[in-house]
């Protein structure tokens, strides 16, 4: 892949995480494809937690991260944004999706996912990936985000870096 091309920009929310791990390997994922990361609180570790960190290797102080004391801050400071909520509760695949440049891609927590009332008043904006009818729950949060977030990048495309 030719470095001097930059992804558009998209933006991976992870609303009350709760394994540094998973956190970790997002903020990865973000830093190797020009994404921002939005941590929204309560967290279930420390962002100081070395496996944070040892995930992030030595990337995790280049991570384009902005963490939110609250659902409510990170919804009133995202205003008029485009969310699409990724959830196991829809039928409707990420892929049928036409993502743009700015675009925010939630994820909840991995013990219990986004919350009821969230999904119930953005029903119109879920969306899964698809997988073989009981075979699994759901997939690892990390890896979901990578899923959505390289096929937001394959729709809106690349730019020239300047």
């Amino acid at each position: 892949m030719n470095s001097s091309l930059l992804y558009m920009m998209i933006n991976v929310v992870l609303v009350t995480p709760e394994i540094p791990h998973n956190t970790g390997a997002a903020g990865r994922l973000c830093l190797a494809t020009g994404a921002r990361l939005h941590l929204v609180k309560p967290l279930g570790f420390s962002l100081d937690d070395k496996q944070v960190r040892r995930v992030g290797l030595d990337y995790w102080k280049d991570v384009d991260l902005k963490v939110w004391n609250s659902w409510e801050a990170f919804d009133a400071g995202t205003f008029g944004a485009k969310k699409y909520y990724c959830t196991t509760k829809t039928t409707k695949p990420h892929w049928e999706v036409n993502f743009c440049d700015g675009d925010y891609l939630v994820f909840g927590c991995e013990t219990k996912g986004l919350p009821e009332q969230l999904l119930e008043k953005n029903k119109e904006h879920l969306l899964t990936i698809p997988m073989l009818k009981n075979s699994t729950r759901s997939l690892n949060l990390s890896t979901s985000v990578g899923i959505v977030l390289y096929e937001s990048i394959r729709q809106v495309g690349l730019v020239s870096q300047a």
